[in-house]
């Protein structure tokens, strides 16, 4: 990529910055979202490693034996199958945050009309988006890492035991937080901005992006019912689909994105 694209692009990506971050939702959206879904396992890990529930292992479904390495009781292989029931929450956080950015970036913009001066700049509808997008993942997806760090602080601080450590820094849930998280934040940055791109209220463009977020809530209720347990192979079968997807929803999100209807005819 060019020098002089690039530095447009983090031009954008600072402007975007600047504006969005004013929105005390997007706040809220950014810094809370994160440490509620990060409490809530590691709330898990308490309760049950502290109330004597995990003594009861007799109607636990049986794949949660998958989880537990030889050594560890079964009152610590319920805490860990009860944790990795909510750590999935971890995969919903990237698509979450982009989403509310992405659609005050756009439709905020529209309603200020300060969009319409930035689309009559030099810059091409692939710099644009790719700022927008960029301002959107980035902070989407270091609250997840950070999010998934304080997660395995606090785990360590619980359990102080290796060898469920062990599990819960399995390299699944690394690929998972790591490499999918990210190319979900892509699929949901890029599908806010085609919603975006077609509608004047950023309440709306959030509220008919978050579909996005159905397939992640498909696999949570899928695995917290016991119909299948996430793996390696699963989570590496993800990532490769989203590599596509992503690939697809960026091609839509240039093409759908009209800067000369949005100049000529949005009122």
């Amino acid at each position: 990529m060019r020098e002089g694209a690039v530095n447009k692009i983090k031009t954008i990506i600072a402007k975007e910055w600047a504006e969005v971050f004013k929105n005390r939702f997007v706040l809220f959206t950014v810094a809370f979202l994160p440490l509620i879904l990060t409490a809530l396992p590691l709330g898990i890990l308490y309760a049950t490693g502290s109330s004597g529930l995990g003594e009861a292992t007799a109607e636990m479904p049986p794949q949660f034996s998958k989880l537990c390495p030889q050594g560890l009781t079964g009152g610590e292989c319920f805490q860990l199958y009860m944790a990795s029931q909510f750590m999935i929450l971890f995969m919903m956080i990237p698509m979450a945050i982009p989403v509310t950015i992405a659609a005050y970036s756009i439709d905020g913009e529209k309603t200020t009309r300060s969009l319409e001066p930035l689309l009559a700049t030099p810059i091409t509808t692939v710099e644009l988006l790719a700022g927008k997008s960029l301002a959107a993942v980035i902070p989407a997806v270091l609250a997840t890492w950070a999010g998934f760090l304080i997660f395995a602080l606090g785990s360590w601080l619980i359990l102080r035991n290796p060898l469920m450590m062990s599990v819960i820094l399995d390299p699944m849930w690394l690929i998972a937080v790591v490499l999918v998280g990210p190319l979900m934040a892509v699929l949901a940055v890029n599908a806010s901005i085609m919603v975006s791109s077609r509608v004047n209220d950023p309440r709306v463009a959030e509220q008919l992006s978050m579909v996005v977020i159905l397939p992640v809530l498909a696999l949570f209720l899928g695995q917290i019912s016991g119909l299948f347990l996430l793996n390696r192979q699963i989570v590496l079968l993800i990532a490769c689909i989203l590599v596509i997807v992503d690939a697809g929803m960026v091609y839509l999100a240039v093409q759908l994105f009209q800067r000369e209807s949005i100049l000529t005819r949005w009122k």
